[in-house]
């Protein structure tokens, strides 16, 4: 085979072989001769689709709110008594979003906006239209969006069509705030400083705020900001914005918010300068070792306290310091039953780590990820760190962090540095690239070689570059990543690619990626499953919409994934036909047909339990089939189904139900029942298999500052039982008293394993 690229402006003729049970368009992805040049090839593919939307225009920049300075003090009350309100634009007519974007929304919405020296101040009068009370999950802050009737302010303040910040409540005036990146996502874990108030009839619900400037970043000297305005309506099941968003993308796009016009320049950056001191006591006690063995040893880990700072050193650019971080206050995960032969991934839930996140634990993609914040201080303390993150100008993002960490003589791990650069430019209206660089370097590395067993590698380095597509309408979207480590006795095949393209309109989903991993691509900051390996995973949508009746839309799926290793050789493949049907009440039911093959690399123990592991190459095929089943939100009830039955490994049978149950006396209180239960049928040694995981858990908002939750967990596959309380009282803005109880038990028979009692005290001092 002859193929031609056009390769920087030149034309170079390569002469291909492959063996015949290479798929049509694996050719373009060889590891070996064409790595470094057809590597290339997604990027400029993405890079011509981004600069073919160069010039065209915001789709709603026509779509303008003017705001003026208020002339009177204002009072956030949920009141609209002050003359400012009168004076100031009222926008209201609202499109409908969902459950169709061609009409205007049946649920009437107004909003206004002012201004003082300080703040920004927003109205928004939500008229209730039926019978019946206002859907709510609770008075905890950063509540779910489809859960909620809510209204939300996104901004886009720095006008790239990308980042920015979103503010809103629910019909109760739980407050929801984040930041946004990629153009459309929000971070709920950021929390900021800023005021609210609600007022609630039958008829209504009023919200104000109070947003000061020093709480958000934005280019100075700007008069025009991009802003949309989103109501969230469950009786109706409507949802709908301001600047009109069709409706296959969430109203958080910045791409297609109206304009904020100011009548003056902004106000000068304020600095803003915050530290946040903590104080902790804690008493545990150990009453087994891991092998059962009891030893009953109790210890008082006695007072620890600690502190961060925030300082603002621009209008778009901050400092985080922090010594002796402490997170013990941090919501336990949500254990899962896992039956794959690969780690699983859980998301970071640490303060210090989420401001501008995007910058650092957005690179790659969901199995290819270079940094994963989660790895510094797995098994040891943070001592400090520091982050720069934010903006340069108009066209430039940097972040810079350094943490390093404790070391521990007791396993041998040592003191560890960690380093991270990320620096970001804007390319055309919205699309970016990024350069970064991430290092983990041991402190105090032995010179002699024979203890490198016990103390890991004296470093390990990472540096690459993605480009991020993000056209202004969003249909073609994508980004492409190329990284290269650097670690002792790993040379060679130590790169990474990856790339995916999607393009999306109302009826189609047409989706491709592709990764190629290294044999000695190592990131130990990061989160990469499997090493040397070429994956290929093409993926279509079709929808259809009926005129009326109760389905909203319905179409099919096929997915397939292809997992070949260096010499193309096939290893694993996995075929996934879905047919989905969405109800106009946002309730969905679909089917699921799964074909699998996989080919073990390595030897693998399909119970995970440790049991006698199947041989690695050897080869396993099977067919699963299914349901998933998910109830409309706008319900006190909610549920989910979701059931598969088919093969397994071994010619062996697997039957898997994984559902959730909750329940709300809402504001107040919200019953959660999660449980996944496994059984599995296989040949001996292995034999049958139950594997039970059940995780209740209640959350109790008695005030919008008064907050208790408890969580059981029962996982009958790690043998463990956990039980996590914690309460929280807010006694002022973005300050709090944590009281955290843990108890963790051995299954069969059942005997305590350790138990745990942390108070924290956290201060908010703001200037």
């Amino acid at each position: 085979m002859v193929l031609k690229i056009l390769h920087f402006n030149k034309v170079k003729t390569l002469n291909l072989t492959f063996k015949t049970k290479v798929p049509p368009l694996a050719f373009f992805y060889t590891i070996n001769q064409l790595t470094l040049k057809l590597l290339r090839l997604p990027f400029l593919l993405l890079m011509l689709i981004g600069f073919s939307q160069t010039n065209a225009q915001k789709k709603n920049a026509a779509i303008k709110y003017y705001i003026h300075k208020a002339t009177d003090e204002m009072k956030v009350d949920g009141l609209m008594n002050e003359q400012s309100w009168l004076k100031a634009q009222a926008v209201n007519k609202f499109p409908m979003v969902l459950p169709m974007d061609t009409s205007v929304s049946n649920v009437p919405t107004e909003v206004r906006m002012t201004y003082d020296q300080n703040n920004l101040y927003l109205i928004a009068i939500c008229t209730k239209i039926g019978d019946g009370i206002d859907m709510v999950e609770s008075l905890k802050r950063d509540w779910n969006f489809g859960k909620n009737d809510n209204f939300i302010l996104f901004m886009d303040t720095y006008g790239d069509l990308t980042n920015g910040y979103a503010f809103g409540a629910n019909a109760v005036g739980a407050q929801w705030d984040g930041t946004m990146f990629d153009g459309g996502s929000v971070d709920l874990n950021w929390d900021n400083v800023w005021t609210s108030a609600i007022y609630n009839d039958s008829s209504k619900y009023v919200w104000e705020a109070a947003i000061p400037f020093k709480s958000i970043r934005y280019k100075k000297g700007v008069q025009e900001w991009g802003v949309n305005f989103s109501r969230n309506d469950l009786k109706t099941t409507e949802k709908s914005s301001w600047a009109p968003m069709p409706r296959q993308f969430p109203t958080a796009s910045l791409s297609y918010t109206g304009s904020l016009v100011w009548d003056a320049p902004l106000p000068e950056h304020q600095s803003n300068f915050s530290l946040i001191p903590y104080f902790k006591s804690s008493v545990s006690k150990e009453f087994a070792t891991s092998d059962g063995t009891k030893i009953n040893r109790a210890s008082v880990n006695g007072n620890s306290y600690g502190i961060d700072a925030k300082i603002s050193l621009s209008s778009s650019l901050n400092l985080d310091l922090t010594v002796n971080p402490d997170f013990s206050q941090v919501e336990v995960d949500r254990q899962v039953s896992n039956l794959s032969r690969f780690e699983l991934f859980f998301p970071e839930k640490r303060q210090f780590f989420l401001e501008n996140a995007d910058l650092f634990s957005n690179l790659g993609f969901e199995s290819v990820r270079p940094f994963f914040s989660r790895r510094i201080g797995l098994n040891t303390n943070i001592d400090f760190g520091a982050r720069m993150s934010g903006r340069i100008d108009k066209n430039w993002r940097i972040g810079i962090m350094d943490m390093k960490t404790s070391d521990d003589k007791s396993t041998g791990l040592l003191a560890q540095n960690f380093s991270v650069i990320a620096l970001q430019r804007k390319l055309f209206k919205k699309s970016s690239i990024e350069l970064f660089y991430i290092d983990k370097t041991a402190l105090d590395y032995p010179a002699t070689s024979n203890t490198a067993a016990t103390t890991g590698n004296a470093y390990n380095r990472n540096f690459g570059f993605e480009y991020n597509l993000a056209p202004k309408n969003n249909t073609w979207t994508g980004k492409s990543i190329f990284i290269k480590s650097f670690t002792p006795n790993k040379v060679g095949k130590d790169f990474l690619n990856a790339a995916n393209l999607q393009y999306s309109n109302r009826k189609w989903i047409v989706s491709w990626q592709h990764e190629i991993v290294g044999n000695n691509y190592n990131a130990e900051v990061g989160y990469i499953p499997r090493n040397n390996y070429i994956k290929f995973t093409p993926s279509i949508t079709r929808l259809y919409f009926p005129k009326s009746g109760p389905v909203l839309s319905y179409g099919p799926q096929l997915t397939t994934t292809y997992y070949y290793n260096s010499n193309f050789d096939l290893t694993d493949n996995t075929k996934l036909f879905t047919y989905l049907v969405t109800f106009r009440d946002k309730s969905t039911i679909s089917s699921v047909l799964q074909n699998d093959y996989v080919e073990l690399l390595a030897a693998f123990d399909p119970t995970r339990i440790g049991k006698q592991p199947l041989a690695a190459h050897t080869k396993h095929q099977w067919t699963t089939a299914g349901f998933d089943w998910i109830s409309a939100p706008q319900h006190k009830f909610t549920y989910y189904l979701t059931v598969r039955k088919g093969g397994y490994y071994a010619d062996g049978k697997l039957l898997s139900i994984t559902g959730d149950v909750g329940y709300r006396i809402q504001p107040y209180v919200n019953f959660d029942l999660a449980a996944t239960y496994n059984h599995i049928e296989l040949p001996q040694p292995w034999g049958n298999n139950n594997f039970l995981l059940i995780g209740p858990k209640v959350d109790v908002t008695m005030t919008n500052k008064l907050f208790f939750t408890a969580f059981y967990q029962y996982n009958e596959q790690t043998k463990n039982i956990n039980f996590n309380t914690r309460f929280q009282w807010r006694y002022k803005p973005v300050s709090d008293l944590f009281i955290v109880y843990t108890d963790n038990y051995y299954i069969g028979p059942v005997f305590v394993k350790n138990r745990a009692v942390v108070l924290k005290f956290t201060y908010w001092w703001n200037k």
